[in-house]
Formats: structure tokens, C-alpha cells, sequence
């Protein structure tokens, strides 16, 4: 009798808590019926409304006010392009690039009120670039002027023999990319075909961790700087790594963005199936198969270094007079796969997005014209230019694929094509060493330019 009137009791507990739980899932649900019964009771429609209105408009206000005074404050940002150039001997691991970009450019600090939503304050962004100018090889780093001394020591602490040195932008020997010009082109953008919290292939993969012999390594960068100095006379490809340190924010409906903690979610998310619960609740065991084990170990080992927000776009441009189709198809062709050598089918790879080609904007059906490919060539040699992943202009908030979607892009697209935001995502910055950092001595490519000599300091002794 005792057993049963317990049972009854855990019984009516656990409806209880059923309907407690299902209140607290759906409380935003019930309050919606509790505060429309009131405005239905009491005749508050046209107030409601009003004071939704005013609501709105505020809220859009504020947008424009924060878009308006950002615009301002990155108005005021002086940048400078600084060409590195490598020295002859390069001994080091891609280690030392991950302590430059980690120490050099992970500028991130608590910023108040006045600072972001009355000076409009924003955090520095840089561009990991390297370019082929008709087969010469060349690295870069565009930053803003006043981190310019920090860039440069952070360098020769990691690379003595290097050399750094501002110069021109490259991008402006090409003016635009339209039927009278004198340039052809094409480009895109990549994404992570899987979310953030899966790692790419990095360098420690392919054992450069633990630097062996030089006849021994095997440099994913090697395959993207040999394409690179193989360009003819008349050609180029750029290649742009857009970065800004990952960091807490807040977005819609008080959620907030913070990319080890989702990426932590993402870990218990994927290991769910291998999980068993025990003795109600207070034992959990994980059996975890062997195929599961090494992305998990990839994701555990991603949040333990510091993040960037980053976006990757590349360019090929081409004079019209010296390069004939069939070749500007081939170099686009292997430009868009230098990222190949990067996957992991178990985790996650960088996939191509946002190409400007005739099935570009999402669909197949309505094939773009050669002058609107041309259209969307030309805007992203300009994306390019300006480095524009973060803080874009506000027309590509209004105007972009993601609010002319489905039928509505069909029919809009005949007439103007809406922009392509641009994606970003978060890399840590070992994912970032492996895409950008110096090739060693095996890679023999005559074209990419080193320092021939090696610089000393002057003896000490020396008389004044």
C-alpha cells in the first residue's frame, strides 16, 4: 500500500514537472495570449499599435545612428600596405607566424558605452595577403598606421632576417573590370562548409609542428605559392585573409555570440548519440567510437587558442590583349581549388561561395549575362580593394541576396543584381599560420622574392 501511494506520488511529480518544463519552454508563447486577451478586453489596439510603431522606428533610428557614426570613426583609420619579404632561410615552423599573428594583430579590448555608441569606436581589422603580380610572389599585411611599429617588431622577433617595408597598394594598377577596360576578371569568396567549431587541416597534420629535416616537409602552402609563380606576363591572383579578433557579442533578443562557448555546445551536441545517462542522472557515461575521436580532439584542441573573425576572398584578374579564354578558364579553375589540400572530410574544409560566374546569386535557372558577371567582377575587385568584410555599407545591409530571396531574386535579378554579403567565421590562430606564413628552402620557386643576404648587427666594439 506504502509502495503504491509512493509510486502514485513520484507519478503526479513527474506530470508536474512535464508541465512546468513545457511553461517554461513556451513562456513566450504564453505571454503573447495573456497580453493579447488584455488589449482584446480592454479595447487597446490603436494604442498597442502606436506605441509599436514608435517602437520600431526607434529601433531602425538606432541602427542608422550606430551604422552612421561607425562609418565615421573608420573614416578616420589611416591604413598602410607593408610588402614582407621573406628571408632566404626560412628555418622556423609555422609556429613562429602563429606567435606573430597572436602577439602582432589579436587587438581586443573592453569598449564603453560613449566609445562604441556615441564615437562610433570599432575594433582594428587586418588583411593576410599574398599575391602573384604576372608570376612575382608576394606577401603582405595591410593594417592600420598606428600598429605599423608593433607589426614590424613583432616580425623581426619571429624572422630577423625579413625585411618590411610600406609600399604601394597593388590593387590600383587594376581600375576597373568592365567591357571597356582594359581588364578581365574574376573572383570569390570562401566559406567553412561546416560550422566553426570544426577545424581545418592545420600544419600540426602534416607534422610541421615538429620540424623535420627540410627534404622531409610537406608545406600545405607550397601547391598555392607554385601556382602562384607560374602566372604569364599580362596575369595576376590576389589572395586576401580579412581578420578581426573573435569576441562576446550581444545580438538579437539579448543572444549572445561568444564562439568557445558554442563551439563547447557543439562538442556535447555531437557526442550526444555515445552518451548514457545513469543511476538518475548522477553518472554519465561517453562511449566514443574511434572514428568520432579525432574531430572531437580537433574541436577540444581548436578553443584552446585564440580566435579570429575571419573572411578569405581571392582575385584573378587578366589583360584582355594577352590572355586568351582557355587560359582564363584553367587559372580560375585553380584558383578556386588552392584551399583543397586544407580539408578534413571528418571535420571541415573551406568551400567556394559568392563566385562571380554566371550561376552566382543562388540560382541556376536564370543564368547571368557576360555583362553581369562583369557586374559582379567589378564589385568585388572593389571588395577587394577595401578589404570589406566587417562594417560593410549600409547598402549591402538593405540591398543584399538574403532580403531578395526566392521568386523575388528571380525577377529582381533581370534588372539589378542585389549584393552578396559577405560570410565570416571564426579560425583560431593555427588555422590562420597554415593559410599565411613563409614557405621553407625544399620550395624552390625562383619567382617569390626573398632577402639574397643575411643582415648582422655591427660589432660593439667599434669606435665612435
Amino acid at each position: 500500500m506504502a509502495e503504491a501511494k509512493k509510486g502514485k506520488e513520484k507519478e503526479d511529480g513527474g506530470v508536474v514537472a512535464d508541465i512546468v518544463k513545457f511553461i517554461k519552454e513556451q513562456w513566450l508563447l504564453f505571454l503573447i495570449l495573456i497580453l493579447g486577451f488584455f488589449i482584446w478586453f480592454y479595447d487597446l489596439e490603436i494604442g498597442i499599435l502606436a506605441l509599436a510603431g514608435t517602437i520600431f522606428l526607434g529601433w531602425v533610428a538606432w541602427k542608422f545612428w550606430v551604422h552612421y557614426i561607425q562609418q565615421d570613426f573608420i573614416s578616420g583609420i589611416d591604413f598602410v600596405l607593408l610588402e614582407i619579404i621573406p628571408p632566404r632561410e626560412v628555418l622556423r615552423s609555422p609556429k613562429a607566424m602563429e606567435l606573430f599573428i597572436t602577439n602582432a594583430l589579436y587587438h581586443w579590448s573592453m569598449k564603453g558605452g560613449k566609445e562604441q555608441y556615441w564615437q562610433g569606436a570599432v575594433w582594428f581589422w587586418f588583411s593576410l595577403e599574398l599575391v602573384s603580380i604576372e608570376g612575382q610572389v608576394h606577401f603582405y599585411l595591410r593594417t592600420p598606421t598606428r600598429l605599423r611599429s608593433l607589426i614590424e617588431t613583432q616580425m623581426y622577433a619571429q624572422y630577423p632576417q625579413a625585411q618590411v617595408k610600406a609600399v604601394e597598394d597593388y590593387t590600383l594598377a587594376v581600375d576597373e573590370i568592365t567591357p571597356e577596360s582594359a581588364w578581365t576578371g574574376w573572383g570569390c569568396e570562401f566559406a567553412l562548409k561546416n560550422k566553426e567549431a570544426y577545424p581545418i587541416k592545420t600544419y600540426v597534420d602534416f607534422g610541421l609542428d615538429k620540424d623535420p629535416k627540410e627534404e622531409y616537409k610537406v608545406d600545405p602552402i607550397s601547391p598555392v605559392v607554385e601556382f602562384f609563380g607560374s602566372l604569364q606576363k599580362g596575369e595576376q591572383a590576389w589572395m586576401q585573409i580579412v581578420i578581426t579578433p573573435s569576441k562576446k557579442e550581444y545580438g538579437t533578443w539579448f543572444k549572445k555570440h561568444d564562439w568557445v562557448a558554442e563551439a563547447q555546445k557543439e562538442v556535447f551536441r555531437y557526442l550526444a548519440p555515445y552518451t548514457a545517462v545513469k543511476d538518475e542522472g548522477q553518472r554519465i557515461e561517453v562511449r566514443v567510437p574511434d572514428f568520432v575521436k579525432k574531430p572531437v580532439e580537433g574541436m577540444s584542441a581548436k578553443i584552446t587558442k585564440l580566435g579570429f573573425d575571419t573572411g578569405i576572398r581571392v582575385m584573378y584578374v587578366a589583360k584582355k590583349e594577352l590572355i586568351d579564354p582557355a587560359h582564363f578558364t584553367n587559372s580560375r579553375k585553380s584558383l578556386r581549388l588552392i584551399f583543397r589540400q586544407y580539408a578534413r572530410p571528418d571535420s571541415n574544409e573551406l568551400t567556394r561561395i559568392n563566385s562571380a560566374q554566371p550561376d552566382a546569386l543562388n540560382t541556376s535557372f536564370f543564368m547571368l549575362s557576360p555583362k553581369q558577371v562583369m557586374i559582379l567582377a567589378n564589385r568585388m575587385l572593389h571588395e577587394y580593394r577595401e578589404r570589406s568584410f566587417f562594417h560593410l555599407p549600409m547598402r549591402h545591409h538593405l540591398f543584399n541576396v538574403h532580403v531578395f530571396k526566392g521568386p523575388l531574386l528571380m525577377i529582381v535579378k533581370q534588372f539589378w543584381l542585389p549584393y552578396v554579403h559577405p560570410e565570416t567565421y571564426v579560425l583560431n590562430v593555427e588555422e590562420l599560420a597554415t593559410l599565411w606564413h613563409f614557405p621553407g628552402q625544399i620550395l624552390k620557386v625562383p619567382t617569390l622574392e626573398r632577402i639574397e643576404s643575411k643582415e648582422a648587427s655591427p660589432p660593439t666594439n667599434l669606435p665612435i
